[in-house]
């Protein structure tokens, strides 16, 4: 009986240990490199963001994009408490994203929203602490978004 169940455990080791699947890199999948970025809007939101994106920076491809990227950032107030006190605000980020190559002058675009919310501290460097650090994951989020967006846009052409 135990030799059994050894064997079946040590099949069922072999069978499910090769799945196959594999961890995507999106820097194989990506066939262009971003040559200029210009932003408007919001100058620290901006300035993040084009230093991600600039991390996904391919040299050697054939294909080379310029982005226009304009972004809007919307503060506003989610939760009071009875004393009508702040205790919590939502943060929208909305970033406007243009493209083309640059051997061509017709422009692509999407629009990708992101929000979250903090939460009110009572010492007010921690509540600018809580937002720098919502700023910092959103921000993140959408340049992931927008890199997984142009992968798609250039592979699929």
């Amino acid at each position: 009986m135990r030799k059994k169940n050894l064997y079946f455990s040590i099949i069922l080791l072999f069978i499910f240990s090769s799945c196959g699947y594999q961890v995507v890199d999106k820097k194989k999948l990506q066939t262009f490199n971003i040559l200029e970025i210009n932003t408007t809007g919001e100058k620290r939101i901006n300035f993040k963001l084009k230093n991600k994106l600039l991390s996904y920076k391919k040299e050697n491809s054939e294909e080379l994009i310029i982005l226009d990227i304009n972004s809007k950032k919307n503060k506003s107030v989610k939760d009071k408490n009875i004393k009508n006190q702040i205790t919590k605000y939502q943060i929208n980020l909305d970033v406007e994203v243009s493209y083309r190559k640059s051997n061509e002058a017709k422009m692509n675009s999407f629009i990708l929203k992101q929000n979250g919310t903090y939460d009110v501290s009572s010492q007010h460097s921690q509540t600018l602490n809580n937002e720098k650090k919502l700023i910092d994951l959103l921000i993140n989020d959408i340049s992931e978004k927008i890199i997984d967006q142009l992968v798609a846009k250039f592979n699929d052409l």
